[in-house]
């Protein structure tokens, strides 16, 4: 049964691995991956696999948990994704820096004008939005969605409270499940709650995952595991889900 790795950092993994990921998507019946990227240099490698890889899809963004870029180093950014918006499936991975803040308080509102910028640039271009937003991060996010009338958003690796659940499954929100629904208890919880038909998975490599994964590198593969383990929480046929998972992806990336 095939999967969709609906959220990979392809470029951040040494190239053996990442080398061993594409040669053998096939062979793992995985049919393609959503790569994010962290900033202008990872968009422009991202767009390189995309351009020798048919079944890579990349997307264009700047990941929060990091300095705030010089507005210079922002309109480079911004122009050189206007520039080649057809070849991404989504802006992303952008959001707010929800474990940076936790290490040391932060000025959020620059993060924060800078993701609305970034959501502007979604509904400009007409295209999804992949978040990196959490726990109360994600309050913040689903207002500035709401405020410029994003439909089509994507909460990558998400956690938070049951009324932001709410909010998010309301205005029709996905959410994509990393290889931790083994062992983590509160991501099978959301797994019980959230809709079928609004879900995808990922791996979020190469971050690396516990469980029956300690001591093995992040390779796509991991999420057949991960399939299994949402029927199994769900109660439903795995074929079923393998099914629904995959036609969400394509649908929502339109891939």
């Amino acid at each position: 049964m095939n999967v969709i790795d609906a959220h990979i950092h392809l470029d951040t993994y040494e190239a053996s691995q990442r080398e061993e990921i594409i040669s053998n998507l096939e062979k793992f019946e995985i049919n393609a991956l959503i790569t994010v990227s962290m900033n202008l240099e990872s968009s422009k490698q991202n767009l390189y696999y995309n351009l020798n890889h048919h079944n890579i899809f990349p997307a264009f963004g700047f990941h929060p948990e990091q300095e705030i870029p010089t507005k210079k180093e922002i309109d480079t950014l911004f122009q050189w994704i206007r520039e080649h918006q057809e070849y991404m499936v989504a802006i992303g991975e952008v959001g707010l820096p929800y474990y940076k803040n936790l290490e040391q308080k932060m000025d959020y509102l620059p993060y924060i004008g800078l993701l609305e910028s970034f959501i502007k640039l979604a509904y400009e271009l007409n295209k999804p939005i992949i978040l990196h937003a959490v726990y109360e991060d994600a309050e913040i996010v689903c207002h500035l969605l709401e405020k410029h009338s994003i439909k089509k958003a994507h909460f990558h690796w998400f956690k938070g409270s049951k009324s932001t659940i709410d909010r998010m499954i309301k205005n029709e929100y996905y959410i994509s499940i990393t290889p931790d629904v083994l062992y983590e208890s509160e991501i099978q919880e959301i797994v019980k709650i959230y809709p079928l038909n609004l879900m995808m998975i990922e791996t979020d490599g190469p971050w690396p995952f516990e469980g029956p994964f300690i001591g093995k590198w992040t390779h796509p593969k991991f999420m057949h595991e991960s399939v299994k383990k949402i029927a199994d929480i769900k109660q439903l046929d795995v074929e079923l889900v393998y099914k629904k998972l995959y036609e969400n992806t394509k649908t929502f990336y339109g891939i």
